[in-house]
């Protein structure tokens, strides 16, 4: 068997990569009055000085637009307990703040109540990777909302798990 190939399948490619576990978050932003978010589980950390973050995105998502219009956003680490919430901010096309709580961060971007902590971000940069976007940003506000003991939404394997599923699995 080869080790290299020309020709990768995108539904063995997205099984591949289901073997790695992530957290989950909810990016949102405020724009025009109106709150707008997606369910984002590739988040992660670029730099600490400056404190830098990063996620990618759907080159064609609906919600990413006006956040670049913003300039601004906030990541939402969702908690075990908001599957609910990651479900229902994954869908296109329907009010995805339907029952869902939040409050103003420094920066005016909705954070969500009872996620386990908010970083409030700028854009510092975006770049183009294929069909997604990454994009950075700085942060520039942050806070916890639940206990350092508070379990994070875990995505693996095309389900949502909670820590010791993950490690059973």
């Amino acid at each position: 068997m080869s080790l290299t190939s020309t020709s990768i399948d995108p539904s063995r490619f997205r099984d591949a990569l289901g073997y790695y576990a992530s957290g989950i978050t909810v990016i949102t932003s405020l724009v025009d009055a109106t709150p707008i978010g997606f369910t984002c589980q590739s988040f992660y950390s670029v730099s600490m000085n400056p404190p830098l973050v990063s996620f990618s995105v759907m080159a064609s998502s609906g919600s990413y637009p006006a956040i670049r219009r913003a300039g601004r956003f906030a990541v939402n680490i969702l908690a075990a307990d908001q599957a609910h919430i990651s479900s229902q901010f994954a869908r296109r096309g329907q009010d995805k703040w339907q029952g869902v709580d939040w409050q103003a961060s420094p920066l005016g971007n909705p954070i969500i109540t009872g996620s386990l902590h908010w970083l409030d971000c700028q854009i510092h940069a975006e770049h183009v990777a294929g069909d997604h976007l990454i994009v950075i940003g700085e942060v520039l506000a942050m806070g916890q909302q639940k206990p350092a003991s508070a379990q994070p939404l875990l995505y693996f394997r095309g389900q949502y798990r909670d820590i010791a599923e993950a490690v059973d699995a």
